[in-house]
């Protein structure tokens, strides 16, 4: 009986083996399959299996169309989904094959994690929020939102201070704002649907410049550290920096920085390298990889690209991207609303590092900014109201 049993072992290894050779090798590249990032296996649309890095090659850049590389049968790379009984294959056969329990190891050093410290606004005192500013000089923080005055401003602590842009149709009202940053001498920027316009108001409200006319549809607004404004235009998918002289509301300059985007909206800026990352939203048959970010150097040089399939390389759902910032590294953040969650995509000339920050207490993440201590401000759209995120080291 002990002979029988001791000559099990080496049959049932050579079975597990020849398991693993049949079903867990991706038969493209003879890799195996494994849990991360490209080794993940697979499903096309004609249930052939292949990993992820084979997904990525063989798909069209442009309109991810690929062939099976077994059948011809046609599909696209977005379509494709996680084989669930070869990662559960993967887990058995692993913990099968492990020779027996080894000597414990003493866990790597966790990074910090960022957690929500508290929370303000709320139904009532936001309405659909759609952008988040904070102020440089103040830290208070700006968000322009639905209600009957549009630009909120909230105290550190996160009660309201003061509000201003009445709902209305003239000049100095606000329509539809999509987008708000705060200049480093504390003036409100605010792109407006509503009149297709960019709108600069004193902290306390009052109107300085309108820019009508100069835009098709103004989406996105970011201040530079020289004190400029980057305003992407979605609808003529290009970048403009403005240089504006605020205290006398003059209009300086404008320059278009790109002319070739596709439905760009969210635009950021690093203060550390004065890179500048754009967020697109292209249509058409591409249109199921929803959103593109771009990174440009400080002198307009693409450095860094990557759009929801990439992403989806290294992450196992779907990625929509609604916001992107820069934290005080260099690193790239965006807001995913698929999930929903906060991802580090890492720096530009790394692309993508993906690491997810937070992702759990979100709802529909919209904006992101961060504050000079490293807090993370998450402006929560469906639960209309602001989070604040700090580094817990636990």
């Amino acid at each position: 009986m002990g002979a029988e049993a001791s000559g099990s072992g080496p049959a049932l290894r050579e079975l597990l083996r020849e398991a693993e050779t049949s079903l867990l090798e991706c038969k493209v590249c003879f890799e195996r399959f494994g849990h991360r990032q490209q080794r993940r296996p697979r499903n096309l649309s004609c249930g052939h299996v292949v990993c992820l890095a084979c997904v990525a090659a063989l798909a069209h850049p442009r309109t991810l169309a690929l062939e099976c590389p077994f059948c011809r049968r046609a599909c696209r790379g977005c379509d494709t989904s996680d084989c669930l009984p070869v990662l559960h294959l993967l887990e058995l056969l692993g913990s099968a094959l492990r020779p027996g329990p080894a000597a414990p190891r003493a866990a790597p050093a966790a990074p910090g994690v960022l957690t929500c410290q508290h929370a303000f606004g709320g139904w009532g005192t936001l309405v659909n929020p759609t952008g988040l500013a904070l102020c440089p000089k103040t830290g208070r923080v700006v968000v322009v939102h639905d209600g009957k005055r549009r630009v909120k401003v909230f105290d550190s602590g996160g009660g309201c201070a003061h509000q201003f842009g009445e709902k209305g149709d003239a000049a100095q009202d606000l329509q539809y704002p999509l987008d708000v940053t705060v200049t480093n001498d504390c003036h409100v920027v605010v792109t407006d649907a509503g009149d297709r316009s960019l709108k600069v108001f004193d902290f306390f409200g009052q109107i300085k410049l309108v820019l009508g006319g100069h835009f098709c549809l103004p989406w996105g607004v970011e201040t530079t550290p020289q004190n400029g404004v980057l305003v992407t235009d979605a609808e003529a998918g290009s970048l403009h920096l403005l240089e504006v002289d605020f205290p006398e509301g003059i209009l300086r300059r404008t320059e278009r920085l790109q002319a070739h985007l596709r439905r760009p909206r969210g635009v950021a800026v690093s203060w550390l390298t004065g890179a500048i990352a754009v967020l697109e939203h292209p249509l058409g048959p591409g249109a199921c990889s929803s959103t593109t970010v771009k990174v440009f150097s400080a002198t307009m040089q693409l450095i860094g690209q990557v759009d929801s399939f990439g992403l989806s390389l290294f992450f196992p759902s779907k990625i929509t991207a609604s916001a992107v910032a820069f934290d005080h590294q260099g690193n790239v953040v965006v807001a995913d609303t698929s999930s929903p969650a906060v991802l580090c995509l890492g720096k530009p000339e790394e692309f993508p590092v993906l690491k997810p920050i937070i992702t759990h207490g979100l709802s529909h993440p919209v904006a992101l900014t961060f504050t000079k201590e490293s807090s993370l401000l998450v402006l929560d759209s469906a639960a209309h109201s602001v989070k604040v995120y700090k580094v817990d080291w636990g």
